[in-house]
């Protein structure tokens, strides 16, 4: 009896090394999942996993984090839309076709497990980490568009995992860095939080992934991923799930600071969890960690081998209902895909306060930070510079001063020079507002010019400024577009 089948490992880059494969062929994990920084062309990561799969030598599940918008790993394909977006639509089709899309993309390559989408309800606007990952902020809606998103993703091939039980949407830390708690009675929690799960769990989605999070309500002590009394206690025996379920990442700190060395792997499953998934992120040894700390608890009776079979099977039967084939994206397909993702772009996108008019033939100003701050699952952000060219297609005589977040000067200067000329303020980022944001707002409020928002990730920060805003909900190439298209439009 192999516990490591119950591991889900990632990898460094993107190729399999003559190391990398001798540890899978040694440990046969039950699969592995890829970042950004294993994607590269589509033939070399596709490569990449037939070579995964024949050094495991049994139906691995190949995983990745492909939710739409700002958390996109695969970034060659139709992007889907933020499910914030998706959330402003308000359309069951329109997410469901997400969930398809996002799949297309991940089925081509191989891929049969996505973590995606969060059925979190954000209920708290200081959430570091949900924000635009989530439908919103009302559990029935959530739970509306998640099923319907994740039923998308299954019927094209690939295995959804809704995320993150019990519900990560009311915490203001991010488990990547510390242990949340939610103190919430159970009744708050049965209305809000666990009602997107217990639609899921009814219409049999294939997976669910754990939450790094304690709810004194259920377990004072555990977090929901170590917590028997959440995972097999509530999710198994109350609500009857029978899918597979999988732990959010065990090196993130609420986890890796309280049980090094992969001591969480089976507490993990003797919590009720099927999959451990490890992340070293280059660091192989946390993974041969986590199969001894499962060796060890098998050894001395802690774990038994009925518990890991019973997590075996359900991989297993995961697998076989999502075998990983490689299915052709045809070109048609993603002209389809591409339309419906620029639709949604355009559909979702939303206007706060009295919008100006700008003049395509006169001058424009942008004033955006230069760069934006990402951390915990964002990868990649929108430079100032990238937006500015964006721009530049449609306002010729764009005007542009980057800033770094504190210094306002080249913004100031560049006010001074055309005084009379309308201004875009863009924040880009997913965190507070910066200093520079907030000063240049409130001069561009007191002065006798056009000025307009650019909200092009928190859409929150909308209401935090005193100027009219364009939302767009993302910031990926369709939401560009969009803007482009909406400040131009008459």
């Amino acid at each position: 009896m192999s516990p490591e089948r119950t591991l889900i490992i990632d990898l460094p880059g993107p190729d399999l090394t003559p190391e990398q494969g001798q540890l899978l062929r040694t440990h046969r994990f039950g699969g592995v999942c890829l970042f950004a920084r294993n994607f590269s062309t589509p033939e070399r990561t596709a490569r990449l996993i037939r070579d995964i799969r024949d050094a495991l030598e049994h139906d691995a599940l190949i995983a990745t984090d492909q939710e739409g918008g700002a958390v996109l790993r695969r970034l060659d394909i139709p992007m889907p839309p933020s499910l914030q977006a998706l959330g402003q639509l308000n359309d069951e089709a329109a997410a469901r076709e997400a969930g398809r899309i996002a799949a297309r993309g991940l089925i081509e390559l191989g891929l049969n497990w996505n973590y995606a989408p969060s059925l979190d309800v954000n209920v708290n606007p200081l959430n570091p980490v949900i924000g635009d990952r989530a439908f919103g902020a009302d559990a029935q809606t959530v739970a509306r568009l998640g099923v319907a998103w994740a039923l998308g993703s299954e019927e094209a091939g690939v295995l959804s995992s809704v995320k993150h039980f019990p519900g990560h949407g009311d915490t203001s830390q991010d488990s990547h860095l510390t242990l949340p708690v939610v103190d919430k009675p159970l009744e708050q929690l049965e209305q809000v939080e666990f009602a997107p799960f217990r639609a899921a769990v009814q219409a049999e989605v294939g997976s669910i992934m754990t939450a790094h999070i304690v709810y004194p309500a259920l377990d004072k002590e555990r977090p929901a991923t170590l917590s028997p009394a959440v995972l097999d206690g509530l999710l198994r025996r109350q609500w009857g799930y029978d899918g597979v379920v999988v732990t959010d990442a065990t090196d993130m700190h609420a986890i890796a600071d309280r049980y090094p060395g992969g001591e969480a792997a089976p507490l993990a499953l003797l919590a009720g969890a099927d999959a451990v998934l490890s992340c070293g992120h280059g660091d192989l040894q946390t993974h041969v960690d986590h199969a001894r700390a499962l060796q060890r608890a098998l050894r001395d009776g802690r774990l038994s081998e009925a518990r890991v079979q019973q997590a075996r099977a359900r991989l297993d039967r995961a697998a076989a209902r999502f075998p990983g084939t490689p299915r052709p994206y045809p070109p048609e397909q993603r002209q389809a895909d591409d339309a419906e993702v620029d639709r949604a772009a355009l559909r979702s996108l939303t206007r706060s306060g009295q919008t100006p008019t700008l003049d395509p033939g006169a001058p424009v100003l942008l004033i955006a930070p230069a760069s934006a701050a990402v951390g915990g699952p964002y990868g990649d952000s929108l430079s100032g510079e990238t937006l500015a060219d964006v721009l530049r297609s449609h306002f010729p005589q764009l005007q542009v001063a980057l800033h770094d977040g504190h210094d306002t000067a080249g913004a100031m200067a560049l006010l001074d020079h055309f005084p009379q000329a309308p201004a875009l303020l863009a924040t880009t980022g997913r965190w507070a507002l910066s200093r520079a944001e907030q000063e240049l707002a409130g001069v561009l409020a007191q002065q006798d010019r056009p000025a307009l928002h650019l909200a092009l990730w928190n859409a929150d920060a909308a209401a935090q400024l005193p100027l009219p805003a364009l939302v767009t909900h993302g910031f990926r190439p369709a939401n560009l577009r969009a803007l482009g298209a909406a400040l131009v439009a008459r």
